[in-house]
């Protein structure tokens, strides 16, 4: 009789050993998967951050090079305007003349 006591108490501890071993599996997945999670939020925050200041640098980028090529522009136009200026007299003096003749 005594050794029947023995073993059901002997299937009860074990029953108990693997209940909390299969409570413990599943804390830890949980965990696990929670750890994940929180490691791919993070990732994705890092991602956006970065993304957004490469936006950023991109954009002040294309500032200056919207501000240089204006610029530039400008540049060109005064050379045009001074290589044409200097032109002008004796062209109108050529229009004048052959209008005169016609």
């Amino acid at each position: 009789m005594e050794l029947i006591k023995k073993i059901k108490q002997a299937e009860a501890d074990a029953q108990d050993i693997i209940d909390k071993a299969k409570a413990d599996t599943a804390e830890q997945a949980d965990a696990g998967r929670q750890e994940r999670r929180k490691r791919r939020e993070e990732a994705e925050t890092l991602r956006k951050k970065a993304i957004d200041a490469a936006v950023e640098q991109a954009k002040a980028q294309a500032q200056k090079d919207v501000e240089q090529l204006a610029t530039e522009a400008q540049q060109r136009r005064q050379q045009l305007r001074g290589g044409v200026e200097s032109r002008i007299p004796a062209a109108v003096e050529k229009v004048v003349d052959y209008l005169k003749e016609g």
